[in-house]
């Protein structure tokens, strides 16, 4: 790393400063280029997918002809004209592009249609005459778990003996809880342009976060090698995990009329059809038993999870290990027994969405220490502390893993006193006590995030950087700009490694023909992957600089500085644009690729053990909630969020990811609603009747910090993720919530609310607890 210095430049620096989004300004002005802003080759054709009408049943027959004969129309396909593989499926190849004679949910694909506009495309799918012979539907994770109806095997990780210490616990309780999933809710919607090349090439331009899985895909369809699809996506309006695997049945469909009708074919999903179409979050059904002492040290737990995986298993199985590796979140847990199914059912294949698994794994400990605070008369924030894993003595995870920088008991301190808890806490009771409608919440919850792929393999990535003769340099990495800035942080890694500013640094648009073989950005390890894989690459060409300086100016080479535009080399000052022009002139290489491997990863998942995490990210929230117990409505009053991202690459890009991630996972709790009618119809599939939230849900006062922190494994510059992790942190919101409906019975049942907590939850939650206490009165 370039962390020599001399007195003059010791100060500079290129990261751990904020630095404004490289496409800021192009956001703002309405000038950057999204894969439906590409101007049009000539001759493209746009195309739209013909759904099914029917959740779970065979196809008897398909009258097409109305279809052709729309206005505009050029060719349908349906299975039979798909030249290579009808797959899409990212790890089991259970996920059709097109359905071949069986349709398994509302809204699966079975042919594709194209025509000279995409209004004329949409119209025309719509026209179809579809026969069909139903069969039964599962539309819920328990049916499955009754039915027996799974994708996968399920899951089991267990640790000491929980059976033995559950029947010596002073206290035990049981229950249930539903967690429902979350829409994506991209601000630009699925959509894929295949424009074909010579011998048998074509270019796929996709918003897709995982391009290289789409070049597999769309290679596997059309039948051919991977080396004749290039895909390309220079940016995302959001991705949130929906375009990680699902962004395959675009890319496949648009390629595949592009490949037969030998023209350009853009594929656009309208609204409405993106949501009918795609997976989501996975919603979670549990049912938990735990053992307990008087202090309300937990003693024995047992978790069953099923989730609600869809017709295809997509990526819910390592969902589903998430789940299970979360469970214990930031507490030691002796004796567990932890269960995961992954439920089929006839509805989209649920996919990854920010978090993946890791939320749902964790609510479910958080919902279970919320009951026994409650049980036990304390405040819930004692009973976590009292849980929390050790630093030298119980920190070994269920599933094994040493954790080696615990951080939330000095990070949940410093928010308590931050953020007033317990004064505020007294001030809400007194307020409770003379307000008979309007009722306050008040709940602090903590997190821990393991930070890396489930999939060890996946751990890796690659870059190439370019310094050209004016000192100018283009970067090219693996990872793909969804908004969350990673572009911006990998500009900043290398400027920083080669002394320049941020202004002389360019990053160009993700592209399978430069860097090959990448991962998806998922996880939250965009920045630490493709980073240090930039940092590789740039520290190759500042060494070979460095080499050549000295050659010119004598000295050691170990002290040449590389710093605000200059190289400083025995005593002399040269301006970067300078050496590099000299350097070319000699025929030194201002080129280089890099790669990076996390490193000391490994897991067993026969035996669900091992090290699968490189390091865990912590972060605490609390939040303050009104309720209003007659209309079941309520109003987040105050926030305030403490972080654990390292030593930040970039303040200002994570406390604006942490806001964001608040914000998301708060509506994924409270408001967003999924609804599948009776028929197996997602019927909340548009803005109209699915609310995520707006400007006037977030709270007034809004407090976002980062804890000050190093990470202790060797990230990139000893940063840490912060995609995923801060999502968890608006838990405290919802158990703020229950805290708020819990008041209403004097704190003395705990309300069977489940997620997401809507008015209506709300109100439901409140009329259980009144006839609870009007019970034992």
């Amino acid at each position: 790393m370039n962390d020599a210095g001399v007195p003059a430049v010791a100060a500079w620096t290129g990261i751990g400063v904020p630095r404004a989004h490289e496409s800021a300004a192009l956001h703002v002005l309405g000038q950057a280029t999204y894969t439906d802003d590409i101007a049009e080759v000539k001759g493209t054709l746009h195309a739209a997918l013909g759904l099914s009408s029917k959740a779970h049943a065979k196809i008897l027959a398909i009258d097409l002809a109305a279809v052709r004969a729309s206005e505009g129309v050029a060719a349908v396909f349906t299975c039979e004209d798909i030249p290579g593989t009808n797959d899409c499926g990212p790890i089991i190849h259970d996920d059709p592009i097109l359905a071949d004679g069986l349709v398994m949910y509302v809204g699966q694909p079975i042919f594709i249609v194209v025509a000279d506009t995409h209004d004329h495309a949409r119209r025309a799918a719509r026209r179809a005459l579809v026969t069909y012979d139903e069969l039964p539907a599962i539309l819920t994770p328990q049916a499955a778990r009754a039915a027996g109806s799974y994708v996968l095997p399920p899951m089991h990780l267990a640790r000491g003996n929980y059976q033995d210490a559950f029947e010596k616990a002073p206290h035990t309780l049981k229950g249930e809880l539903y967690v429902g999933g979350q829409e994506q809710f991209y601000l630009e919607g699925q959509i894929s342009y295949a424009i074909p090349k010579e011998d048998k090439g074509m270019l796929v331009l996709c918003s897709t976060q995982h391009p290289s899985e789409m070049q597999h895909v769309v290679a596997h369809a059309l039948g051919v090698h991977s080396h004749h699809i290039v895909v390309e996506c220079r940016r995302m309006g959001g991705g949130f995990g929906g375009k990680e695997s699902q962004s395959a049945l675009w890319a496949a469909a648009s390629a595949i009329a592009a490949a037969r009708l030998l023209r350009p074919v853009k594929l656009r999903a309208d609204r409405d059809d993106d949501m009918l179409v795609t997976g989501k979050r996975h919603c979670f059904h549990y049912e938990y038993e735990v053992g307990y002492d008087d202090g309300g040290k937990i003693l024995a737990a047992k978790v069953d999870m099923v989730s609600r995986a869809g017709y295809s298993a997509d990526l819910s199985g390592p969902v589903a290990t998430r789940a299970v590796c979360h469970f214990d979140n930031t507490y030691y847990l002796s004796d567990v027994d932890i269960r995961a199914a992954c439920g089929k059912t006839n509805t989209q294949s649920n996919t990854a969405f920010r978090g993946f698994g890791g939320p749902q794994g964790a609510i479910a400990i958080e919902y279970i220490i919320d009951e026994i605070a409650r049980n036990l008369g304390c405040d819930a924030l004692d009973i976590r502390r009292l849980n929390f894993y050790g630093r030298d003595a119980n920190n070994v995870t269920p599933y094994g893993q040493v954790v080696v920088d615990n951080v939330i008991h000095a990070l949940t301190a410093e928010l308590e006193a931050s953020s007033d808890y317990r004064a505020r806490r007294a001030a809400i009771a007194a307020y409770n006590s003379s307000s008979p409608v309007l009722k306050k919440g008040l709940a602090l919850t903590p997190v821990k995030f393991g930070i890396a792929f489930n999939v060890t393999h996946l751990n890796q990535a690659g870059a190439l950087v370019h310094v050209y003769v004016d000192g100018s340099i283009l970067v090219n990495h693996g990872g793909t700009e969804m908004g969350q800035g990673i572009n911006t942080k990998v500009m900043q890694v290398v400027a920083h490694e080669l002394g320049v500013d941020m202004a002389h640094v360019r990053a160009t648009a993700t592209d399978t023909s430069k860097v090959a073989n990448t991962s998806a950005t998922a996880a939250s390890t965009g920045a630490d992957l493709n980073g240090k894989a930039a940092q590789d690459a740039a520290r190759q060409i500042r060494e070979r600089l460095s080499a050549y300086a000295v050659k010119l100016y004598g000295g050691d080479q170990a002290a040449v500085v590389f710093a605000a535009d200059t190289v400083h080399v025995n005593g002399h000052q040269v301006p970067f644009p300078v050496l590099v022009q000299k350097a070319y002139l000699a025929r030194v290489q201002l080129w280089s690729d890099g790669f990076y491997a996390t490193p000391n990863l490994h897991w067993d998942p026969k035996t669900m053990n091992g090290h699968p995490f490189s390091y865990y990210a912590y972060g605490a929230a609390v939040a303050e909630v009104v309720v209003d117990t007659l209309t079941g409505e309520w109003k987040l009053l105050r926030a305030d969020a403490l972080y654990d991202a390292g030593k930040s690459l970039n303040p200002a890009i994570d406390i604006g990811q942490v806001e964001g991630a608040f914000i998301q996972g708060m509506g994924w709790l409270t408001t967003e609603e999924l609804w599948w009618n009776p028929a197996g119809k997602l019927m909340t599939h548009a803005p109209s009747t699915y609310k995520i939230p707006g400007v006037s849900d977030c709270p007034e006062d809004f407090r976002v910090r980062l804890y000050e922190n190093s990470n202790v494994e060797d990230s990139i510059h000893r940063s840490k993720a912060v995609g995923e992790p801060p999502l968890l942190l608006p838990f405290s919101v919802f158990f703020a919530i229950r805290d708020a409906v819990s008041s209403v019975g004097g704190h003395k049942v705990n309300p069977p609310l489940n997620a997401p907590a809507t008015s209506e939850a709300i109100l439901n939650a409140i009329a259980a607890v009144e006839a609870a206490v009007a019970k034992v009165l």
